[in-house]
């Protein structure tokens, strides 16, 4: 793996992630209570010997840059590298990325400096543990040009794919980014595919690309220069190549989401507590997700009724219930709480006990979740300040709803209270 190079497509504004995007980029956006989204495409990476690795942003970059910053290290004696590369403005373009093909081509020159082989592109905000070298071995064994990674979707789910139609052979005939009504019909897969029986394709008859390709050095620089107009991959890019590349196709067989909207990312978090085995398994020593180092102590449990739920580093947990749910870094619970079906961010810092007193005659919640609190289905984002007796039902199902100036959000009936937002003793929700 040592002739690949990754590059990570950190996406955009992350418009359907928001408010969890509002001061952070998506790969930034906190996953499992101690885990960024970034992490996954990483640790795949690293995981499958792949040390060369770019991750491409540019919006609210800031904490994202930190934590790469302080989560990745290679030996000085090996050339592992996990980078950002943000836009900017060069003499040849002043404009921000205008896609994710966009994106590449304005850092092909960066890329094309490597000794490498293929460019292995990603997404960051998907989740799967995947081993990458039987998929690059696969693309050179097939003399492809460019091999797009799939998995069989229902109908149901199609449209919001990229959809492929491929033969007997694994070859790509063509490629529909989100096709609806009679162009979806026509992408329908027919019987006879390897890998692929008809118990499968009763349930899931589309074949959706996962964003996840591999490329032929020489024929992704070709390709950015042919189809300069173009700026997107899955939208244009790929689906005018099909007849001038060979493009193979290759079955994924395990769990993959993709955690790009509010609905997603929370029910996947959530997903994370089931049992026997979680769909995605964060205790699978094979596949281990790495995350910044950040040497906290020991979570504090007292009086506390704790089920079907993950309690993260740092915590002081006190008379409170919590039934399935995901308490975050350096959450404080305090007694009489009840928590359930809630994914609990945490917070970025300790308060000091005096900042804490200091906090209390100013009639300002401290950070953390206050006494007689009860929240169901909900994400409280980082540093939220949740004061006693506050009551978070959404009792009146409100399915979306905006109240940014209180920190309030609701998406899909998921309650988001917002990062550092202040929610006052007695409020109901």
């Amino acid at each position: 793996m040592l002739k690949v190079l990754a590059i990570i497509l950190g996406g955009g504004r992350g418009t359907r992630l928001y408010p969890l995007t509002k001061l952070r980029a998506k790969p930034a956006v906190p996953l499992a209570g101690k885990y960024r989204l970034i992490d996954i495409p990483v640790s795949n990476c690293i995981n499958s010997g792949i040390q060369k690795i770019y991750v491409l942003t540019q919006f609210n970059s800031a904490s994202l840059n930190r934590h790469i910053a302080q989560t990745y290290h290679f030996s000085p004696l090996s050339e592992g590298f996990v980078e950002i590369l943000a836009a900017q403005q060069t003499p040849e373009n002043s404009d921000w990325f205008q896609g994710t093909a966009d994106a590449v081509r304005q850092y092909v020159t960066t890329f094309i400096e490597h000794k490498v082989d293929e460019f292995l592109l990603l997404s960051g905000d998907h989740l799967y543990h995947m081993d990458y070298r039987p998929f690059i071995q696969y693309h050179r064994q097939s003399g492809a040009d460019l091999t797009i990674s799939v998995l069989p979707v229902s109908q149901a789910n199609a449209s919001e794919f990229g959809i492929l139609r491929i033969n007997r052979e694994g070859d790509v005939e063509e490629f529909r980014e989100k096709p609806r009504g009679a162009q979806l019909l026509e992408m329908q897969t027919q019987p006879g595919i390897p890998g692929l029986d008809e118990e499968i394709l009763s349930s899931k008859p589309y074949i959706a690309s996962m964003g996840i390709y591999v490329f032929k050095k020489e024929a992704l620089i070709r390709l950015l220069k042919e189809k300069a107009h173009f700026t997107d991959f899955s939208k244009e890019m790929i689906p005018s190549a099909v007849k001038d590349l060979r493009i193979k196709a290759y079955l994924f067989k395990d769990y993959w989401e993709d955690i790009g909207t509010i609905e997603a990312f929370y029910n996947a978090n959530m997903q994370l507590l089931s049992q026997p085995v979680p769909t995605f398994d964060f205790y699978d020593v094979n596949h281990p997700v790495y995350t910044r180092p950040r040497f906290l102590p020991p979570s504090l449990i007292s009086d506390s009724h704790i089920v079907e739920s993950m309690v993260c580093d740092g915590c002081t947990v006190t008379g409170a219930r919590i039934k399935h749910s995901i308490i975050g870094i350096r959450s404080r619970i305090d007694k009489g709480t009840l928590l359930e079906d809630c994914l609990i961010m945490g917070a970025d810092y300790y308060q000091s006990r005096d900042e804490i007193a200091q906090n209390r005659e100013q009639a300002l919640p401290p950070i953390g979740i206050g006494p007689d609190t009860v929240i169901k289905r909900a994400i409280v984002d980082k540093n939220a300040r949740i004061g006693k007796s506050v009551t978070i039902l959404n009792r009146e199902r409100i399915q979306e709803a905006s109240r940014e100036k209180e920190g309030i959000w609701i998406s899909k009936g998921i309650v988001i209270i917002m990062k550092g937002a202040i929610v006052r003793d007695g409020t109901a929700i």
